[in-house]
């Protein structure tokens, strides 16, 4: 089994979340797992990561690209997939499209889960329309199943791949942070995630600013990594609104780092225009977090399945900060009613149901299980050794 996916670790983000919890979860199923990922980090591009290494047991190669971090060109992912039963491709990008018109010379049955696509921003919305009717319906064509990792990206491709578009909702590590948010009512507001033009944080900071007119109490962390916005422009921007007393910038945090500061918040928000499926909402829920959500059409498709969700429309300050006071008292109510439901709700989203799920598909696709989907560790590999025969 070889998972294709442009970012891996030591890089994080909510891509590179799925694909180490699926890869995780599949070695421990029989599944032999090789990620074939980018050589270097796309906030980090100047330094060049290890060709091969062993993760958790977790074979990765690393590859080099050229080209745009959008799309980033990498043909010798074709060198890596020559020993595996199926390749599983992670995002629509350049993979997604070389692996499918290069199928006539690897011949490996293809599988891709969309992660949104790419339509994270409405930036050249013209020119992605056209290239996701043109080309990446001609892509898809390859593609044995396209998972829709929510219900949005299942409607959206269903339009080019048909019945061949299933959906699976994204799983969470649901124990990562489980329990972890407070367990009184405390005006502390946390937003978890990359730095990135689509999250709004200038839209979170303004209705922070309308929040503390009548409240100084509040307070908001921003946990993440620099992205398409920088450390020193997300400053700027706090800066600007006269919120350094009230926001504290957290940044490369480890998993038990955010448990400490998620142990001191009631209130997650995330006032992002583009979710593909909403995963670090779902994290919150395992808190005990309430989450506030801008209603994109993930976070909105997320509050209709789960009442524990709240939708904050972050375009209007005065009224995101009304309703984020609203949402506080309502939690200041009944903390651990809430807390227990919310997190029941984020049991659903556990990665042992979600990779039985895609499991399933591979099974269906091989005619057989685990055994068949081995692939033989590449030559050079260093680390803790190789991953478990199946």
């Amino acid at each position: 089994m070889v998972q294709v996916v442009r970012q891996y670790a030591p890089s994080r983000g909510g891509l590179e979340d799925v694909v180490v919890n699926l890869s995780r979860q599949l070695q421990s199923r029989g599944y032999r797992v090789r990620v074939v990922t980018l050589d270097r980090v796309f906030t980090a591009l100047d330094r060049k990561l290890p060709a091969r290494e062993t993760i958790d047991g977790i074979e990765v190669v690393r590859i080099p690209f050229r080209g745009s971090t959008r799309y980033p060109i990498a043909p010798e992912v074709f060198r890596h997939l020559k020993d595996a039963d199926l390749v599983h491709v992670h995002a629509i990008d350049f993979f997604f499209d070389a692996l499918a018109w290069g199928k006539v010379l690897h011949g490996k049955p293809l599988v891709a889960t969309t992660h949104g696509g790419f339509f994270h921003t409405s930036r050249y919305a013209a020119i992605k329309r056209i290239w996701f009717n043109v080309a990446t319906r001609l892509s898809a064509l390859a593609y044995r199943r396209v998972i829709g990792c929510s219900a949005q990206d299942t409607r959206l491709f269903r339009k080019i791949a048909g019945r061949r578009t299933v959906e699976i909702g994204n799983g969470a590590d649901v124990a990562k942070f489980h329990d972890a948010g407070a367990t009184e009512p405390l005006r502390r507001i946390v937003t978890i995630g990359r730095f990135s033009s689509n999250k709004r944080l200038d839209r979170l900071l303004d209705a922070l600013s309308q929040l503390i007119v009548h409240e100084p109490d509040w307070r908001l962390f921003i946990v993440g990594v620099p992205g398409e916005v920088s450390e020193t422009e997300l400053r700027a921007m706090i800066a600007e609104r006269n919120l350094d007393n009230y926001v504290e910038v957290l940044i490369g945090l480890s998993n038990e780092g955010i448990r400490n500061t998620l142990s001191g918040c009631s209130l997650f928000a995330s006032a992002s225009e583009y979710e593909g499926f909403g995963l670090v909402a779902v994290e919150a829920m395992s808190a005990g977090l309430m989450p506030l959500l801008h209603p994109n059409q993930a976070y909105t498709d997320l509050a209709g399945s789960h009442p524990e969700v709240r939708l904050c429309d972050f375009q209007d300050a005065e009224e995101a900060a009304g309703t984020i006071h609203a949402a506080f008292l309502g939690l200041a109510r009944d903390v651990a009613g809430y807390r227990t439901g919310a997190m029941r709700a984020a049991n659903g989203y556990s990665w042992d149901k979600v990779a039985g799920r895609y499991a399933e598909i591979y099974t269906e696709i091989l005619g057989t299980v685990a055994p068949a989907a081995r692939v033989a560790p590449a030559k050079g590999v260093e680390g803790n050794g190789v991953a478990a025969d199946g």
